[in-house]
């Protein structure tokens, strides 16, 4: 079994070798996200913008974190829905590299919410759609995947894939919104302290957050958060939703 990502080995000595950092992205945007609607797990693709989006992401993070790291190799996961894939694939394919798809890293399935515009839930769910906004669960009551779920799985597969890789790795992983933040508090320990999931909140499209390996001297493994909601220079400006295509 591999170690876990919050990790009881007995001594350093005993930990196996893991990738150097962990970095997931969210995709670039679609026109479920352009008109406010839960995508969940219906596959949604990119738009024009969504796709400009990905090439500017894509370019930076091999500029931060490839080109500066030439010793190291890459290992590249994403959600097998197409907008993850395609944002992927734009990081990946350029370097060469093979995208490994994974389910566990779909986005929350939302239920009967999925495909509804934010407005139109308002209107004909407004209570139960005021309990999901101020993080009550409202929107448990029509099949929504639990947050806890949803962290849990996400947890697996970055402990699964973060020990198959060898220590000279960094892990990209291409996943969604609600994923990755619930992810990333499951992965902190947030989510046992604050069982909303409230903490963090949803990425941009084509952001991405990054944690770094920390081997305690106790002989457990921390990952250690270094980057939230980051993003290339152009999404601190307009042209990031309205670009000149």
């Amino acid at each position: 079994m591999p170690a876990k990502l919050m990790s009881d080995v007995s001594s350093p000595q005993a930990m196996p070798e893991h990738v150097r950092s962990i970095t997931l992205i969210r995709h670039g945007r679609t026109s479920y996200n352009a008109r406010h609607c839960f995508q969940g797990q219906i596959d949604i693709p990119l738009d024009e913008i969504g796709e400009w989006q990905v090439r500017q992401t894509a370019q930076a993070l091999r500029s931060l974190y490839v080109e500066s790291h030439p010793e190291r190799r890459q290992l590249v996961v994403a959600s097998d829905l197409s907008r993850a894939m395609a944002t992927a694939h734009a990081f990946a394919d350029p370097l060469g590299l093979v995208v490994h798809p994974d389910a566990r890293v779909r986005e929350r399935n939302f239920g009967e919410w999925e495909g509804k515009e934010l407005a139109e839930l308002e209107r004909e769910c407004p209570e139960d759609y005021r309990a999901w906004a101020e993080y009550r669960g409202g929107e448990l009551r029509h099949g929504a995947e639990t947050k806890a779920a949803v962290g849990e799985r996400g947890r697996a597969a970055l402990e699964e894939w973060s020990f198959s890789a060898g220590a000279d790795t960094d892990l990209y992983v291409f996943s969604h919104g609600s994923w990755i933040a619930q992810t990333v508090q499951t992965v902190l320990g947030l989510g046992a302290i604050h069982p909303d999931f409230a903490d963090v909140v949803s990425m941009a499209n084509a952001h991405w957050v990054r944690f770094v390996a920390a081997d305690m001297p106790d002989g457990t493994l921390r990952w250690r958060l270094v980057d939230y909601n980051h993003g290339p220079a152009l999404a601190d400006t307009d042209q990031w939703e309205h670009p000149a295509l």
